[in-house]
């Protein structure tokens, strides 16, 4: 079944690059998603045809919060030296430059998570490379309004 989308507009921003492994000062030389991947795979989603990295989408003044997630994973042991956490999705198209791409909305749940936090104004979006993607560049989601509430304070 389709979902009845609703659409927010948002702005690229960079993030920690800790999902990517790029940042210099990154524990994980491979980046937390490369990771993460085979852990999310045997506990039924596969993720491995999306970039291993997050595009961290501001929907500023807008912020988000997950009610009702497809997925949730409870207490993920995904790397030895790290306390276990807590990761939800919720598929979403992301629209950028005239094309629509799939996309999931990766939440790693602050409770759990050790550091590298996102403000709540702040999606991270798995999805396949987008050409030409620059921080700054606006891009569209359409979200599934029965996995995510998103309002202004």
């Amino acid at each position: 079944m389709t979902p009845e989308w609703i659409t927010i507009k948002g702005t690229i921003r960079e993030g920690h690059q800790v999902a990517s492994g790029i940042a210099k000062d990154s524990p994980y030389s491979q980046g937390t998603i490369e990771m993460q991947t085979p852990f999310f795979k045997q506990r039924g989603l596969d993720i491995s045809s999306f970039f291993p990295g997050t595009l961290n989408v501001k929907i500023s003044p807008y912020k988000f919060k997950l009610c009702n997630p497809q997925y949730t994973f409870e207490l993920v042991k995904w790397n030895l030296g790290s306390p276990a956490e807590t990761f939800s999705f919720s598929f979403c198209q992301v629209i950028y430059n005239k094309g629509k791409y799939t996309g999931l909305i990766y939440y790693p749940h602050p409770e759990t998570k050790p550091n590298h936090f996102q403000d709540d104004s702040t999606l991270e979006i798995l999805t396949q490379p987008l050409d030409f993607i620059e921080y700054g560049h606006s891009i569209e989601l359409n979200l599934n309004p029965t996995e995510i509430d998103i309002f202004s304070d």
